[in-house]
């Protein structure tokens, strides 16, 4: 009886193991994916009050392995009265420190093209953020982002959503 025991044991304990193993399979590089976020939107001009509303903002990218990705977003929406955002439109390389397996932070560089009712700039972009998986192929997020820093304005916006990776 014995003699069965411990073959028995080994058997279960390898049957778990495999399927602990194939609920955190490595990604398959490069890998897509794609966002949904509400933009919580800031413009601040030197010596004025401040514009500020909430936006939509979607973004798509690659990752081509654990640690580097490309990224562009596109977001419009949101009027403070005197100011609206027609669009925004950017890329951006995105560094990626992963803390455990289902959590993320991140750093995005590039450059973004911000077209407000009153004026059209463009300029160098970046920002923070971070994302935990909440199933194997979506994970929420949130992110901050300095869009465009002028020499009389700055705008940055402030987002959370999900992302869908394929």
């Amino acid at each position: 009886m014995k003699l069965l025991a411990i073959p028995a044991a080994l058997l279960i304990t390898g049957a778990f193991a495999t399927a602990a193993q194939a609920q955190y399979q490595t990604p398959m590089y490069p890998e897509g994916y794609v966002g949904g976020d509400a933009m919580f939107w800031d413009l601040n001009p030197d010596g004025a009050s401040s514009s500020n509303s909430t936006g939509l903002r979607i973004r798509g990218g690659a990752q081509f392995n654990e640690f580097f990705a490309a990224e562009a977003h596109v977001g419009t929406g949101g009027s403070d009265g005197d100011v609206e955002l027609d669009y925004l439109v950017g890329a951006y390389a995105k560094g990626v420190a992963p803390i455990s397996q289902e959590f993320r932070i991140y750093g995005l560089v590039g450059m973004t093209e911000v077209d407000f009712d009153v004026d059209r700039e463009s300029g160098f972009s970046y920002g923070a953020g971070a994302e935990f998986d909440v199933a194997p192929n979506l994970a929420v997020g949130a992110d901050y982002m300095r869009y465009l820093d002028k020499s009389d304005y700055t705008f940055d916006a402030a987002s959370v959503g999900v992302r869908f990776r394929f």
